[in-house]
């Protein structure tokens, strides 16, 4: 069963920054588990959304300053302030 979906709060293109460090949670094959992909103020691009399925709850995939590609969580990001 799937939850409710929740309206993302962030859109494509829109600049955040990691308000916690991102680290591997086992999908970076070539990365070691629990190393820092993009630690806390690293700013990057929302590029993607998506749902987690059995929360409803939105899902981003931000393009780092590094070129990393990463997953995070509303609640791991925030907007980037100017």
């Amino acid at each position: 069963m799937t939850a409710d979906i929740r309206e993302p709060l962030y859109q494509w293109g829109q600049e955040v920054v990691a308000a916690v460090d991102l680290v591997n949670d086992g999908t970076f094959p070539d990365v070691a588990p629990e190393m820092v992909l993009a630690a806390s103020g690293d700013t990057g691009i929302v590029v993607r959304t998506g749902v987690v399925e059995e929360t409803g709850e939105p899902i981003y995939l931000i393009e780092f300053q590094s070129g990393r590609v990463v997953g995070a969580l509303e609640s791991e990001i925030q907007l980037k302030k100017d």
